[in-house]
């Protein structure tokens, strides 16, 4: 059984990071806005079926795996930070847009596609595949049972912060938007500090080393 110790620890990185503008957060926003609550939602559980995949696979030796065999960390990694450049450019560009931004006339999108972008949005985010390989072992104790039962346990802890944030965000986007838009310099700068941010994140993902295993 993993410690109260443990578990604190956890939400706290994990409350430090799902906080930290990315993609999850950015798409979610996005959707909320652009769609309504209710295509936020729908993407919301594609986000949470992504964690859960996190979840079962490194309860089931991913951080062994990343460590076993680098080649498998560096596509991970490197197809995470360039989605995240193309999120950061698609901000920074001339013209870019805020994920924030009011919605416009769009075409309806099907729960099926909300759903499948949620998921594929949470599975390239680098910041989960660093959490549950690198982060995740570092809080696990040889006393305190089997590898995998502490894995799920410290995913489960992730798992409930993570989606509770990215929920509060999704929701409150809307009156977000609304306060941006009234104040377009506001918005301008909102749109180059989140690309500035992501750009950031993807230079570091880029070179981050792959996980050392415990």
């Amino acid at each position: 059984m993993i410690s109260l110790a443990a578990v604190g620890g956890v939400a706290l990185v994990e409350l430090g990071m799902a906080l930290t503008p990315g993609p999850n957060m950015i798409h979610l926003a996005s959707r909320a806005i652009t769609h309504g609550r209710r295509a936020g939602l729908v993407s919301l559980s594609g986000t949470a079926v992504g964690f859960l995949c996190y979840l079962l696979a490194a309860a089931a030796g991913l951080s062994a795996l990343f460590a076993a065999v680098p080649l498998a960390f560096t596509v991970v990694k490197l197809a995470g930070a360039a989605y995240l450049a193309y999120l950061a450019w698609g901000m920074l560009k001339p013209g870019g847009r805020s994920p924030f931004a009011p919605a416009q006339d769009l075409p309806p999108v099907s729960d099926a596609r909300l759903f499948s972008m949620g998921l594929l949005t949470n599975l390239l985010n680098p910041k989960i595949a660093l959490i549950y390989a690198a982060l995740l072992p570092q809080f696990m104790d040889p006393q305190a049972g089997p590898d995998w039962a502490q894995l799920l346990q410290l995913g489960g802890v992730q798992v409930i912060v993570g989606i509770s944030v990215n929920a509060l965000i999704m929701l409150g986007a809307a009156r977000v938007s609304g306060f941006l838009a009234a104040r377009p310099r506001v918005m301008t700068a909102q749109r180059f500090a989140s690309g500035g941010l992501l750009g950031v994140f993807a230079l570091r993902t880029a070179l981050s080393r792959t996980p050392v295993s415990t």
